[in-house]
């Protein structure tokens, strides 16, 4: 094995180009975007990600603002601010990642975060990447059960009062994340029963998922990559396609970085598996099965 320090340095580098790949991807963003939110060249974006950049320290800082991310963790090494972190590291680092998610559910009952679970089985949340069937299913599955369906991003909307286009181009990404948490909230607080249809990129915020996981029963709504591209564009909607000729590509990285994130949902249902209408006999089942349990 090469332990010199130039290997080292390189394989730091490799690390660091991995790293920035996942954060853009789990936050749904092309290198263009980034590179235009940082002020970075993309050429140099594209060198950093492929681990061949070695970049200042404020040019890391840029790109670690344009992906709402800390420097320290861009660099690998967030739990390092404090003895308490470093204590609750080693305690951690050794778990799988059941035994994390038990001692966050832990942690969140200890701090008085979660509700007890009949508050929050009424309240369901749909979540997944755009064309998963969060809006045809949810509005149908509300009717069922007598009680509202809230589309998220037309409630960021209503708070702005513009566009989430209007948002993003005006007052950026992270803006438009606090709009996102607050409509969440409100949501949240103002319905004992509802169902919501989540942004696909609310994962993405570790607050507000948070937030849904211990207020909500969550549902992944799964599909093939395919099926998630079809659907935008049968709503009449082609600008995936006209965006970007790797647009099937950059479909499929997004949903590989936030998979992980997705499947901390209570449930999964795969809308791709079979038609519309046995795909809702699915969800009712099961929804019914998790409000009685």
């Amino acid at each position: 094995m090469n332990t010199t320090p130039d290997a080292k340095r390189h394989a730091y580098l490799h690390e660091l180009g991995a790293r920035v790949r996942a954060l853009r991807a789990r936050r749904g963003l092309t290198r263009k975007a980034v590179a235009l939110a940082g002020g970075v060249s993309e050429r140099h974006l594209a060198n950093l990600e492929l681990g061949t950049g070695n970049a200042s320290v404020l040019v890391l800082q840029d790109v670690a603002d344009a992906l709402q991310c800390t420097l320290a963790e861009l660099l690998g090494d967030v739990t390092a601010s404090s003895p308490e972190w470093l204590m609750l590291r080693d305690m951690l680092t050794p778990l799988d990642d059941a035994a994390l998610a038990r001692v966050r559910v832990a942690a969140a009952q200890v701090l008085g975060q979660t509700p007890p679970t009949t508050a929050r089985a009424k309240r369901i949340a749909l979540i997944g990447l755009r064309g998963a069937g969060k809006s045809t299913l949810g509005a149908r599955l509300a009717k069922h059960l007598s009680c509202p369906f809230t589309e998220l991003s037309h409630e960021v909307e209503r708070l702005a009062g513009c566009s989430l286009n209007e948002i993003q181009a005006l007052y950026g990404i992270n803006a438009y994340r606090r709009y996102e948490h607050r409509a969440l909230v409100n949501t949240i607080e103002s319905n004992e029963a509802v169902v919501i249809a989540a942004p696909g990129g609310l994962v993405s915020d570790p607050s507000a998922f948070n937030q849904l996981l211990s207020h909500c029963t969550t549902i992944w709504l799964q599909a093939k990559p395919e099926d998630h591209m079809q659907r935008v564009m049968a709503q009449g909607d082609t600008r995936p396609m006209q965006a970007s000729p790797e647009a099937m590509e950059d479909l499929k990285s997004i949903l590989a970085g936030r998979a992980a994130f997705y499947s901390k949902a209570q449930y999964t249902l795969d809308t791709s598996a079979h038609p519309l209408e046995h795909t809702f006999e699915q969800l009712k089942q099961l929804v019914d099965r998790a409000i009685s349990a």
